[in-house]
């Protein structure tokens, strides 16, 4: 069993302050709420989605583990 970490966004928390939209394009997007979500979790490698995670002001994005 290969267990794998995946970006996620609490869309609860956002603020729509659009770091990680700038920071990782690739990776994040507005939704139609304006609220960041990840579209491509492979968009991106982990360092920069790191630098996302670390940017944001709220800290609503975080990793989660996938199998």
């Amino acid at each position: 069993m290969k267990i794998s970490k995946v970006p996620r966004v609490n869309k609860g928390e956002c603020i729509s302050c659009g770091v990680c939209v700038d920071a990782v394009p690739a990776v994040f997007r507005f939704d139609e709420e304006n609220r960041a979500e990840v579209y491509d979790p492979n968009g991106a490698d982990a360092s920069a989605i790191q630098e996302a995670i670390d940017l944001c002001p709220v800290t609503c994005i975080y990793w989660d583990e996938e199998e």
